[in-house]
């Protein structure tokens, strides 16, 4: 049984912290169905309140940057009632939640292709990124129409047109030029990912960032009942964890000055 609040928060390292935490919130449909609704759109107006406690969680604790993987390319191909339900939702939610955001000192943000989204959806996005553009507390970064594979073709394509311009060399090419290729310029990669609903696997989501990000994944719990306890308990677990990149354990205890 998980712990509370408080006492899984109190055994947190704060040096230790993700400074940058990826969800995949997924189950909602399963949620709606298992509530005994036949209709998915129930569970995600019901996940509201999971992204509520998510950003708040973070925003107490210091973590700088949570990205929400809220509408992939391939969400898309869902029935078109559903995918309009959503794209109003988003509308409602950015609605409700802008002025909670800007007491709170949330700052917004947004990765994928935002163009392919109904006008409605981008002005009201646009407006709130706007208006918290320049809060300085936790940035939340949704993802929206995005995948990853989208993500490193037009990386791909922005670096082909600066070599055919004569920008840059073919030689010039590295992981640095290519991360600033990335809709994630400027944003660090995820330390942590969390994924609800219990299935093992990335979706399609930050393929590049999420290279030597630590996963832990809710095998029970869908994203409607995800509450702070649970963000807290991914980082208590992300903190026993060794993170090597690629280098031994012995390298990474050896001491700066040995």
């Amino acid at each position: 049984m998980l712990k509370s609040v408080k006492s899984v928060k109190e055994q947190l390292d704060p040096n230790n912290l993700p400074k940058h935490i990826a969800v995949i919130m997924d189950g909602n449909g399963r949620w709606a169905k298992q509530q005994g609704f036949v209709d998915r759109i129930f569970g995600h107006r019901n996940a509201l309140k999971a992204v509520k406690e998510a950003i708040e969680g973070c925003a107490e604790i210091g973590v700088k940057y949570l990205t929400l993987y809220a509408f992939s390319t391939e969400n898309w191909n869902r029935p078109k009632a559903e995918v309009d339900a959503l794209m109003m939702l988003l509308i409602s939610a950015l609605k409700d939640e802008l002025e909670d955001m800007k007491k709170n000192n949330v700052r917004l943000d947004t990765i994928g292709a935002i163009d392919t989204l109904p006008e409605s959806s981008q002005r009201v996005l646009r407006s709130a990124i706007e208006e918290t553009k320049d809060n300085t507390g936790v940035v939340v970064i949704l993802a929206l129409s995005y995948s990853g594979k989208w993500d490193i073709i037009t990386a791909a394509k922005k670096l082909a047109e600066q070599v055919k311009n004569g920008e840059i060399a073919i030689d010039d090419i590295n992981e640095q030029l290519f991360e600033q290729s990335l809709d994630t310029k400027g944003i660090p990669n995820p330390d942590l990912m969390i994924r609800t609903g219990g299935d093992h696997r990335i979706s399609n989501f930050m393929l590049w960032q999420l290279a030597y990000s630590e996963l832990y994944i809710f095998e029970e719990l869908f994203w409607p009942d995800f509450r702070r306890e649970h963000l807290f308990e991914a980082i208590l677990n992300y903190q026993e964890r060794e993170r090597r990149f690629g280098k031994t354990s012995e390298q990474i205890k050896k001491p700066i000055n040995a």
